[in-house]
């Protein structure tokens, strides 16, 4: 059997699982994978490798009592063996008083994240890529350390309600530090898509030994506030991480930067500068989404900031019914919009400034203000009357991204970062704690 089914096969597999069934309710996860990588360091290939995946989970419910099995044989004894042990399992579970019938047919939006230049990678390709990035920084006595992982694959979701959902998708994504030589000067890029035609390793390389050579002699700067441009490498974590605190229950129980004093969530309130707007759309073409959530709930165009104002949190079934509204899930990915401007707009645009290229090792201090600590890294530069003048050393930050889209000055044009779209920002008053002496 193909790790790789197709739409009918999958659907006949479910069919077949939910035949087997003596539950109230059933449902049945399968999917499928082929995920290939190549490693390298110290310019040097180091581990590639290619695994084939397809695993199924069965879920049965009595009453609200539920209990999953997984499996990854195929035969018709054997899936009705995972359909009695899952069953077996809500027997012996205790009941979840949380518990939500699950839904039945549901209409999908048309989404394409299928590629088949990624499906087609193999280790010809892997390596060519590989080479492209490496080539070039052994050529200039620079030091490269990258991986690249690609993965072709499908989901399908049905139960004994008669719901069903299916979607084949395709994705790459790469990673570049250079250093070098001495170790003193480090540069980084990263790069992701569903369509392997749109990745050049060379030319994010080239962009990653820039910022390698340009970082190799940084000076101190006192910590402080300061005019910050970020690259969207470094602005995806903190948007990312306030993204996945718009929970509704979590704000109505007063545990997050959406809980409001007394009570109550602050939806419908301005929290950030009105140019801020953030939605989600599993049909764009530059991040194309399933259209469909883990539980079959459909993904739709959803804005959750529009002109700075709260327009909808996510709910989870069981809270949207208590609270009488509609259960949207969590987005599988967000687009910030952004600006006209490149980076070298904002760039020339900066009286004083620090620009940084990412952030790393980024904890949470206060889930209540969105408040986060964490580090710059792999090229921190000063600016000065529109020019980088010279590279300097790394800083902690203390910061949140609620205050931080309160000093909005700009924006560039977004671009695609973790599955997401977002855009350079440029912040005022970034607040930088004290130095690290790390590149």
């Amino acid at each position: 059997m193909s790790n790789i089914l197709s739409k009918e096969e999958a659907k006949k597999i479910i069919d077949k699982v939910l035949a087997f069934s003596k539950a109230d309710e059933m449902s049945v996860a399968l999917n499928g994978s082929r995920t290939g990588n190549i490693r390298y360091a110290r310019n040097s290939v180091s581990t590639s490798g290619e695994s084939l995946d397809l695993s199924l989970a069965v879920t049965a419910v009595f009453g609200k009592r539920s209990g999953t099995a997984t499996i990854n044989e195929f035969d018709d004894k054997s899936l009705e063996k995972t359909v009695r042990r899952a069953e077996e399992i809500a027997g012996l579970a205790p009941e979840n008083p949380e518990y939500v019938p699950m839904l039945g047919p549901q209409k999908y939006l048309d989404t394409n994240t299928f590629a088949q230049s990624t499906a087609n990678i193999d280790p010809d390709y892997r390596a060519k890529a590989a080479f492209e990035s490496i080539d070039p920084c052994s050529k200039k006595g620079l030091t490269a350390a990258g991986y690249l992982e690609d993965s072709s694959g499908f989901t399908a979701i049905g139960n004994s309600k008669g719901l069903f959902a299916y979607n084949k998708s395709t994705s790459v994504d790469f990673s570049i530090t250079v250093r070098t030589a001495d170790g003193l000067g480090s540069g980084y890029a990263i790069r992701d898509f569903n369509d392997v035609s749109k990745l050049n390793t060379k030319s994010a390389t080239e962009v990653a030994m820039q910022k390698a050579l340009a970082s190799s002699s940084a000076k101190a700067l006192e910590p402080g506030k300061y005019t910050v441009i970020l690259e969207p490498a470094a602005s995806i974590d903190l948007l990312q991480n306030m993204m996945r605190s718009m929970d509704a229950r979590n704000a109505d129980e007063g545990r997050s930067f959406l809980s409001k004093k007394g009570g109550g969530t602050r939806l419908g309130e301005k929290l950030f500068d009105e140019r801020v707007n953030i939605f989600s759309d599993p049909t764009n073409l530059e991040i194309p989404k399933a259209g469909f959530s883990g539980d079959g709930r459909p993904q739709e165009k959803i804005y959750w900031i529009e002109n700075g104002v709260v327009k909808n949190l996510t709910y989870s079934r069981f809270w949207a019914e208590k609270k009488g509204v509609k259960a949207t899930p969590p987005p599988s990915g967000f687009i910030m919009a952004g600006g006209t401007e490149s980076l070298a707009d904002l760039i020339k645009g900066t009286e004083k400034g620090i620009l940084v290229t990412r952030f790393w090792y980024i904890r949470a201090v206060d889930p209540q203000t969105l408040l986060y600590t964490g580090l710059t890294r792999d090229g921190t530069f000063y600016i000065e009357k529109g020019q980088i003048k010279y590279p300097i050393k790394n800083f902690r930050f203390n910061e949140s991204p609620v205050i931080m889209l309160n000093n909005l000055e700009a924006m560039g044009v977004p671009m695609r970062v973790g599955g997401c779209l977002v855009p350079p920002l440029k912040i005022r008053d970034f607040t930088f704690s004290s130095l690290s002496d790390a590149v």
